[in-house]
Parts: structure tokens; sequence; C-alpha cells
């Protein structure tokens, strides 16, 4: 695909961006979770730390014009999707017979992760026969 490097930038920045609005709130602790965390006190931490580095990664794979970087990017990519489907299951699940209210932030940050792994798997790159 012509334009999958900046459709991946693209979807890495809008993991980033619903990292910072509200994934789930605990209505019997009364705290709600982003992806950097909890102002009040959860066992969760700052689940999207390790996706911040895979999608620093991932970035420069796209910008990078040569092969080892477009083959290193599925990696990369991979491991920033598992990320984000375990933060998924982790934050979603319910605890203790209390399911915590999730909010659409969450499933775009999971779905940005998956255009992030399918955009590295499609790289812009131009063909140069030899003669």
């Amino acid at each position: 695909m012509r334009n999958s490097n900046y459709i991946g930038i693209f979807a890495g920045l809008l993991m980033i961006i619903a990292a910072v609005f509200p994934w789930i709130s605990i209505a019997s602790i009364d705290a709600v979770v982003t992806g950097f965390g909890s102002e009040k006190v959860t066992r969760f931490g700052m689940p999207v730390l390790m996706n911040l580095f895979m999608i620093g990664l991932t970035t420069i794979f796209f910008l990078v014009p040569k092969l080892w970087a477009k083959r290193a990017n599925p990696f990369a990519a991979a491991i920033n999707f598992a990320w984000a489907l375990r933060n998924l299951l982790l934050l979603s699940t319910c605890r203790n017979g209390e399911c915590p209210q999730t909010t659409v932030w969450l499933y775009v940050y999971f779905a940005a992760s998956l255009i992030l792994l399918v955009m590295s798997v499609l790289p812009d790159m131009k063909v140069i026969e030899k003669k």
C-alpha cells in the first residue's frame, strides 16, 4: 500500500491519544483508570508504557526506507498488539464479583494497535531491479 507507513504512524498516535482518556471506571473505589494510571491506588499501574516504547520503535521502522526495518517492523508491531490485547483483557475483566465500566477509548486503543499491526505487514517499499 502506498500510504501504509503514514496510516501506521497515525494509528500509533491514535493509541497515545486514546491512552490519555479514561479506559475504565471502578465504582466501588471510585477510580477512573487511563492508560497512564489512576489517581487512586490500583494494581493496574501504567499499562501503556510498554506501548509507548514499541510505538516509538515502529515509527522509526516506518520512516527508515531500508529492507531490514521493514522486516523488523512486524515483530515490533506484534509485540505492541500483544501488549494492547493484554491491557484490554486485564482491564475489562470482572474481579471479585464487580465488573468495571469500560469506555470506548479502551476499544479505540485496541483497534488502533490492530491497524498498526496490519500496516506493518504492508510496507511501502520501492523495488529496484538489478541488471
